[in-house]
């Protein structure tokens, strides 16, 4: 929770526990850019986001530029090597995207539902990961822009595969691109 605040920051935490188990900040956001995310031109603003250890290390980084109508975002790895993004839907109720491998193929569909907070990540028939928005009280809720949500990734999904990955940062882009 913060006020006045231009960029985008997120901590990831085990729901067990609490514990913060990753950090994702925004840490080079331009003069201009800052201004106008405190306009109606906010959803349009360039972003890039960077998903790290509490140490500090860079896991990921989620950018997209200036988007007029439609977004399309990149995700690179900790070497700045693309390994895949996202491209929103053009009529979506609820919102959409794709979820799309390295050589934009897609590897599956983020749904929305436009009268609640939950949304799917889809192949075909199976649901990968499922997001949904938490409660956080009445006075976060009405007095900030600050959101909860709960990621449940399915165990189709090997820890290895940049699915995984990229399954974590469409999370980031559920808050940033659909739900501003």
């Amino acid at each position: 929770v913060g006020m006045f605040k231009a960029q985008n920051n997120f901590d990831i935490l085990d729901p067990e526990t609490g514990e913060t188990v990753l950090i994702c900040r925004e840490p080079n956001l331009g003069t201009i850019t800052k201004l106008l995310r405190f306009t109606d031109y906010k959803r349009m603003t360039p972003f890039s986001v960077e998903i790290q250890t509490p140490e500090g290390e860079t896991l990921i980084t989620v950018k997209r530029g200036v988007s007029l109508f439609l977004s399309k975002v990149d995700v690179l790895d900790q070497s700045g090597a693309r390994i895949g993004g996202f491209k929103q839907k053009f009529f979506s109720v609820g919102g959409a995207f794709d979820v799309l491998g390295a050589d934009d193929t897609p590897l599956c569909t983020l749904k929305g539902k436009w009268t609640s907070w939950s949304f799917r990540f889809m192949a075909g028939d199976n649901e990968l990961a499922s997001v949904s928005k938490k409660w956080a009280g009445i006075g976060k809720e009405l007095f900030t822009s600050a959101d909860n949500y709960i990621l449940q990734i399915s165990d189709m999904v090997p820890a290895d595969q940049p699915a995984r990955q990229l399954i974590l940062a469409a999370v980031m882009c559920i808050d940033m691109v659909l739900k501003e």
